[in-house]
Order: C-alpha cells, then sequence, then structure tokens
C-alpha cells in the first residue's frame, strides 16, 4: 500500500519499504526509492485531527527556510504537504543522516543542540501563534488533583498486571510527597509573567537526529503556543541525561549558555527558571509510568519505561541542586547582560 500511495500522490517508485517500530501517534517506515532517494513516510490514524498535522508540517517547512536543520517535507501531486490516499493521510519526507540519540547527551552535542534550539526560538518568534495549547499543568493544576492521580494511576497499573507492581508503588508515594512538600514553594519564585510564543512544543531527544556531536534533524513538530523557558528546560535537563551522566550539569549550562548566544532576548529571569519549571513539569507528569494503554512495540514499551525511571532520578538530582543550578543559570547571563 505504501508503494502504491508513493506512485499514485508522488509520482516516486519504491524499491524497499522497511517499518519503524517507534512512536505513538503515526505509523511511521522508511522508504528507499529504484534512484536511491531514502525517505520517512508517516501513515496517520483514521482519528488523528489533520489540521493539526498540516499546521505542524507547515512549521516544519518554514524552519527548514529559516535554513534550521529540518528534513524537506515532499508536496503531493497537488502540492499538498499531507495527502489523503487509501482512507489514511500521509506524509513524506526526507530521511536526516544520523539517529536519534538513546544514551545521555555529551556536552558538545547539548550545546549544539542550544545553538540549534536558540535558533529556532528566534526564528518562530515571528511565526504566527498557533491555536493548539502546550499543557501547563506544572504551572496551573492543584496539588491535590495531581496528587489524586497517584492513585488512578496505581489503579490503571493494577489491571494491566503491571510487572513492577512494588517499585510503583514506592515511586508513586515518593511523588505524592513531592508534590505536596515542593510544589507550591517552586510555583511561588516563578516570573508572574512568561513569554509564550509558536514553538517546536517537543523538541526532546527522541526528536532530534544526530550525527556524531551534530543536529542534522529536527523531526515531529508540534506546532503549538507555548513558553521558551519551558522547552529550553525540558532539553536542558533531559531526563536521560540527568540520570545517568556525571556530566549533565555541564550539559545543561552548555546548552542554556548556547541558546542564550543565539537568543539573547529571552529574559534572564525566564532562563533562570528553566530547571525550576522543568522540574514542575516533571512533578505534575505521569507518562511512563504505565504503559500498556499506549500498545507499542516491545523496543519503544520499554524506553518508555526506562523513561519513567530516568524521571524519577532526574526528579531527586535536581531538588537536591537546584539552588545551586539558578545560580550557575544566572551567572551565564551576568557580563553586561540586564534583561
Amino acid at each position: 500500500m505504501t508503494a502504491d500511495v508513493l506512485e499514485d500522490r508522488y509520482g516516486l517508485v519504491v524499491d524497499l519499504v522497511e517499518p519503524v517500530h517507534m512512536g505513538t501517534d503515526t505509523i511511521n517506515r522508511r522508504v528507499l526509492t529504484d534512484d536511491g532517494l531514502r525517505l520517512f513516510v508517516k501513515q496517520y490514524p483514521a482519528m488523528a485531527d489533520l489540521d493539526e498535522a498540516r499546521n505542524a508540517w507547515d512549521m516544519s517547512e518554514y524552519c527548514r527556510a529559516a535554513e534550521l536543520p529540518v528534513p524537506r517535507v515532499w508536496p503531493d501531486v497537488d502540492d499538498n504537504l499531507v495527502t489523503i490516499a487509501e482512507g489514511s493521510a500521509w506524509a513524506v519526507v526526507d530521511e536526516a543522516p544520523g539517529r536519534v540519540t538513546t544514551s545521555a547527551m555529551t556536552v558538545p552535542l547539548a550545546e549544539c543542540i542550544g545553538i540549534v534550539m536558540g535558533r529556532m526560538h528566534r526564528a518562530l518568534a515571528a511565526y504566527p501563534l498557533p491555536k493548539r495549547m502546550q499543557q501547563t499543568r506544572w504551572r496551573t493544576e492543584s496539588v491535590e488533583d495531581a496528587v489524586a492521580k497517584c492513585d488512578t494511576v496505581m489503579a490503571r497499573a493494577t489491571r494491566q498486571g503491571h510487572e513492577r507492581l512494588d517499585q510503583l508503588r514506592v515511586d508513586l508515594d515518593q511523588r505524592r510527597t513531592d508534590l505536596r512538600t515542593h510544589a507550591a514553594a517552586l510555583r511561588e519564585q516563578l516570573p508572574e509573567t512568561l513569554v509564550e510564543q509558536a514553538l517546536h512544543a517537543d523538541l526532546t531527544r527522541t526528536n532530534l537526529i544526530t550525527l556524531a556531536d551534530a543536529v542534522t534533524g529536527i523531526i515531529d513538530f508540534r506546532c503549538a503556543s507555548a513558553m521558551p523557558a519551558w522547552e529550553l528546560g525540558r532539553a536542558a535537563f533531559d531526563p536521560r541525561t540527568v540520570a545517568t551522566s556525571t556530566e549533565w550539569t555541564a550539559c545543561a549550562l552548555a546548552m542554556v549558555g548556547a541558546y542564550r548566544s543565539e537568543h539573547p532576548s529571552l529574559p534572564m529571569q525566564e532562563v533562570r527558571s528553566s530547571a525550576r519549571i522543568t522540574l514542575l513539569y516533571m512533578l505534575f507528569s505521569f507518562y511512563g509510568a504505565t504503559t500498556t494503554e499506549y500498545d507499542l512495540p516491545r523496543e519503544a514499551e520499554a524506553d518508555l519505561k526506562r523513561y519513567w525511571s530516568e524521571r524519577q532520578t532526574a526528579i531527586r538530582r535536581l531538588l537536591g541542586d537546584l539552588e545551586g543550578l539558578e545560580d550557575e543559570l544566572t551567572a551565564l547571563g551576568a557580563s553586561g547582560d540586564t534583561s
């Protein structure tokens, strides 16, 4: 079917199709054409919001035009970035060289990500504000509502036959304690207002293609209105790096410093708050605590379980080091920076 769609809607002759068993929102395939093109094909489920998909690809092309490392989206025969064929919606993009990094960041890679993100945020500051809004539970949800979710997650895990119920119970008990002990105080020191603009809105390691210590592809735009400090913090304090690398602080500071060099207009108070925002974001998120509901391939399910565990470790480390981290982030802008 993939070969038929690419021939009918794109005029491409397929030589090889390979399934890609990652991702929760689309069916993904790698394709090699008869003339040697390497493409990545996304097939959307029937219930997908196609307006959101089209907006995401439009933002992707906008960023590519701004000379960011974004793979080209192929227009179909009618010049649409999302095509309809065989009862589904499809998108076709060039495959970027490299791969998704599955290990902790290095300092050089963190610096490269900071440069790319700074340029992207600067470019997207002029992009129309998307209707889609990134959730801000970390800022607005009541602590007790989040605490109640611990019970909901535990009940769901029990129904699903979670293989490590005892460990999950320990994790969720810790989460209740952290929410009740720290959330209010963390929120009190956030800036009253935060810059909001059009953003990728999922610019994490799973959506960055890298080769050596360089970013070669930015993929899977969500295209949402969100806060740059939130997106910066999520990347700089990547749970995999924080949980597994002794260089996690150096990576975070390298990324933020490089980001500032490309996008100095984000207020320094917000840059300082990026670690605090990330900590709150993780405290109010239960993604990965259970996995069965996503019906993932085994490899992707194992990665999601690992992500939950890494977040638990990252929360502990950020709570322990937050004051020092914020001082170091402030120091990045100390030389002549009063923004």
